[in-house]
């Protein structure tokens, strides 16, 4: 593809297309091409537009064929010779033309016009609906393209400002016209409502996510004071990320959305976290401060290697070859790093200030830690700990046979880029109905997109076949002929309404420069033995004289460097809805027409470029999880080998994110969520958060067993306080990411959903599958026997200790 931008000035460089549906009774009548065309002479004239234009040719309708059409037979001599030049007609000139005509003058123009369907007028037809019929009088609909200059993102499809403001005025035009009914797509229009559905959800969403995580605050904390403090440190967390966002240059796109939900569910982690074990220690009556430093020293290594083992997760879709995939891992990572800083160490030392303060006035601010004692959440969040004290072999195989199931259904797991994917379809109903500037607005792109797919052949849908080698051979013409012929025949192909392909070739421009030039169709005959059209011989010269004759025409298709002629492009417009495998495959099968004689032929072009990133993307993940996985493992296992001397601790703690990744992958395909450019950081999600839960319940499990708790004893305790503030944090982030189900865009509401329930997921197996492989690591290693003789002997040299002071 950058061959192609590199040696071939193609029409579609630094150009943009809008694209206006004429509907109407008879697209076709005398009425409606007139209004088109004044239509064209508005958008043309108008102050925001015409900055933009290109400068041949910026409007094209097939009105202006028609009228074009007229004047040529007009000024015609009596042997059908044209007697003026007809080219660069004014607007003015070809309405009046028509105004001229009555209607009956415009039917048999248009059954000369279009009555050929392989004539030189066979352009027209990409302006006119699929189920026109050729020589018809009627259509039911039209479109009119305008051709705009500018740039377009190559990495969001994103229009710049200019763009979006200027089809803007040409929906405000088309809006105010008497007559036909007209709908306007283009980039511009999409990257409108794209930037408008991003602003509306973000003012739908704020309100529920705020709601929702105060709620779940108040239900864990039941204290006031905590509930700011998390507040604060969630602001801070979010002022960090974005201050970042625009230090490194990464422009807000609505896929980033999921980003601030995502930090205010690990910052709330964090805190709840950090603040259940303070209340646990400050139950002993401790001072404030010992009580907060006991929680940091239990909980604070946790979050370390949380912080580590997430930001690796998040880092690993650097090596995603999707960019906004890539700047998602980065902010995510940058993120996680500024929520580690501002609640382990912040929002601590702020809380210590207040709570000695307060304390010092008569408040109480030793709270309950949530789960603990004999509460009814304690006793629902034992479940798996006894499980694990009595069956855990049970357990686990059952856990395991379940995963088995899953794996394979994940193995069905799809992939898409669809552009449909970042459109809102229509916004809801209740949406809509809200009170002032929290009412949605009305969403028509993807609606009209759809009726251009479905009646129009789309512009940039097309594969480019890249030819290097002899291309002046005769033989390699003669196979371009056939591919346009045998082109219809394939299902992904998109067919004009003559029922021809619509393809730019060395031989449809040297088909199109012959019928308007006598010289070069003269050269064209001479060299044409069969009389096919097509030269077959002295293609050179051919060539030579169609850059002579049409320089910019011959340079689409054609690259020549030194006098030699080195490359020639072929592109075929295909269904922009079709697969992107068929379109593989099916234009593999078109390639072989051009093969030969030394020939390389490499298809390319954005439905198969599109194709090759999803199948790269899908690659990727795997190996980018499995690395992952395998880093975060061996991270692991080397920090509780030094801190605990047991390696097999750290790679028993990744267990339950490999389960959980099976799980999540199983119930993407059961809901049909697709990998989209959103939904693929799940893995790193997964594996991220995963690894967060696992993380603080093994190192509670350690602790426990080291202060000489029996193995029963230990796991019970720990799901019962670690546990507890894992509640929390899980609810609190599932809802959070809940929330996206609301969102007006589709891909949020799929990425929502899934991560909701992937923090259910890897909360039950923290919490169901991790202490039953954690009870058999400590019976199988005998660590619990060896940390009681420890925890006897220094509870016997305190004693003694005792004793001697006394």
């Amino acid at each position: 593809l950058e061959d192609i931008e590199a040696n071939f000035s193609t029409a579609q460089d630094d150009v943009t297309v809008a694209q206006i549906v004429v509907e109407d009774g008879n697209a076709l009548s005398k009425g409606t091409l007139v209004s088109t065309l004044e239509l064209q002479q508005e958008i043309r004239t108008n102050e925001s537009i015409a900055p933009t234009l290109v400068d041949d040719r910026p409007t094209v309708g097939i009105a202006n064929m028609v009228a074009t059409a007229a004047i040529r037979e007009q000024s015609a001599g009596p042997d059908g010779a044209e007697s003026a030049a007809v080219s660069d007609l004014t607007l003015d000139e070809q309405i009046a033309a028509l105004e001229a005509m009555d209607q009956r003058e415009v039917e048999a123009l248009l059954e000369r016009l279009l009555g050929d369907a392989a004539g030189a007028n066979a352009d027209a037809f990409a302006l006119l609906p699929s189920d026109y019929e050729p020589g018809s009088t009627e259509a039911s609909a039209s479109m009119v393209a305008v051709f705009q200059t500018d740039e377009i993102d190559a990495a969001t499809g994103q229009a710049p400002p200019r763009i979006v403001d200027s089809q803007a005025a040409i929906q405000d035009i088309a809006a105010s016209t008497d007559g036909p009914d007209l709908q306007v797509i283009g980039n511009g229009v999409l990257t409108a409502e794209m930037d408008q559905a991003n602003g509306e959800t973000f003012l739908l969403l704020g309100p529920l996510a705020l709601l929702f995580v105060l709620v779940t605050l108040s239900l864990a904390y039941r204290d006031v004071l905590d509930i700011a403090l998390s507040l604060v440190g969630i602001v801070l967390v979010l002022l960090w990320t974005f201050g970042a966002l625009g230090w490194i240059g990464i422009a807000f796109n609505p896929t980033l959305i999921a980003i601030p939900v995502l930090l205010i569910g690990l910052s709330i982690d964090f805190g709840i976290h950090v603040f259940m074990r303070y209340r646990e220690a400050a139950a002993d009556g401790d001072p404030i401060p010992t009580s907060m430093g006991a929680a940091l020293s239990g909980v604070g290594v946790a979050l370390v290697w949380v912080t580590v083992t997430t930001t690796i997760g998040f880092l690993s879709n650097l090596a995603s070859p999707v960019p906004l995939i890539r700047e998602i891992g980065l902010i995510a990572a940058i993120g996680i790093v500024g929520a580690f800083v501002v609640f382990g160490a912040f929002v601590p030392a702020l809380k210590t200030i207040l709570d000695e303060r307060l304390e010092a006035r008569g408040f109480d601010r030793r709270g309950t830690a949530l789960g603990t004692g004999d509460s009814r959440i304690g006793r629902l969040l034992s479940g798996g700990a006894k499980a694990a004290g009595r069956a855990p072999v049970v357990v686990l195989v059952a856990v395991l046979l379940l995963t088995a199931g899953t794996t394979v259904v994940a193995t069905d797991v799809s992939t898409s880029f669809e552009s449909e994917d970042t459109l809102v379809e229509d916004a809801p109903g209740w949406s809509q109905n809200l009170p002032g500037p929290f009412a949605t607005s009305e969403y028509t792109a993807k609606e009209t997109l759809q009726v251009v797919d479905e009646r129009f052949v789309h512009p940039d849908s097309q594969v480019e076949f890249l030819v290097e080698g002899s291309v002046t051979d005769p033989g390699f013409l003669a196979g371009v002929d056939d591919l346009e012929r045998k082109a219809p025949e394939k299902d992904v192909v998109a067919v004009l309404a003559n029922g021809e392909a619509r393809t730019t070739s060395p031989v449809s421009v040297i088909d199109s420069v012959a019928a308007r030039n006598e010289s070069f169709n003269a050269t064209v005959a001479a060299t044409d033995t069969d009389g096919d059209g097509v030269p077959d011989r002295n293609v050179a010269a051919v060539y030579d004289e169609l850059f002579a004759t049409a320089p910019d025409e011959a340079a689409q298709v054609l690259h020549r460097a030194d006098g030699e002629y080195r490359a020639a492009r072929v592109s075929v417009a295909v269904d922009r809805v079709a697969s992107g495998e068929a379109v593989m495959a099916q234009s593999g099968d078109l390639a072989a027409n051009l093969d030969g004689d030394g020939r390389q032929v490499v298809a390319t072009g954005s439905p198969v470029v599109t194709q090759i990133v999803q199948d790269s993307l899908l690659e990727s993940l795997l190996i980018t999880l499995v690395v992952t996985l395998l880093v975060i493992g061996v991270l692991l296992g080397g920090v509780y080998r030094v801190a605990y001397g047991s390696a097999t601790l750290g790679l028993v703690t990744l267990v339950p994110v490999l389960l959980t990744v099976s799980w999540v992958f199983a119930t993407m395909v059961l809901l049909d969520i697709p990998l989209n450019l959103v939904t693929s950081i799940v893995a790193s999600l997964a594996i991220g958060l995963g690894v967060d839960y696992s993380i603080h319940v093994s190192e509670r499990f350690r602790t426990e067993l080291v202060a000489g708790r029996s193995v029963e004893d230990a796991i019970l305790t720990t799901i019962r306080g670690t546990g507890g503030a894992l509640l929390g944090s899980a609810t609190t982030t599932a809802l959070g990411f809940g929330v996206l189900a609301f969102a007006l865009l589709p891909i949020l509401q799929q990425f929502g959903t899934i991560m909701a329930v992937m923090i259910v997921y890897a909360f039950l197996a923290a919490i169901v599958v991790l202490p039953s492989l954690l009870v058999l690591w400590a019976r199988i290693t005998g660590v619990a026997d060896s940390d009681a003789a420890v925890a006897d002997q220094a509870s016997g040299d305190a004693a003694e200790t005792v004793a001697g002071s006394d």
